[in-house]
């Protein structure tokens, strides 16, 4: 009976190494460079500054004109005289100059 168990627990080695290695092949191919490019973002918002012309996610065009580091919002110009308060991680972009 021993025998058996010995052959069945030799049988199972290769499947656990293969499930080994899809799951080290996801990893560097997919979850690691998803996590630098969510690290690069988050860098980026936390560098903007008053004057920088961003777009949010909902596609809004506007230039920033405060920053609340308390709450982590922004205060975006999106027309003259009118101002939205934004989160930081809602920030998708930084818009390009519409000057040609």
């Amino acid at each position: 009976m021993t025998l058996l168990q010995a052959a069945g627990q030799q049988s199972s080695m290769p499947m656990i190494l293969m499930m080994v290695a899809i799951f080290a092949i996801m990893w560097f191919f997919i979850i690691r460079p998803q996590q630098k490019k969510q690290k690069e973002i988050q860098n980026w918002r936390n560098s903007i500054t008053v004057g920088t012309q961003i777009v949010t996610a909902g596609g809004i065009y506007g230039v920033v004109r405060g920053i609340n580091e308390a709450d982590n919002t922004l205060d975006v110009e999106i027309a003259n005289g009118v101002r939205i308060r934004v989160d930081r991680n809602s920030v998708y972009a930084q818009a390009q100059s519409q000057n040609k």
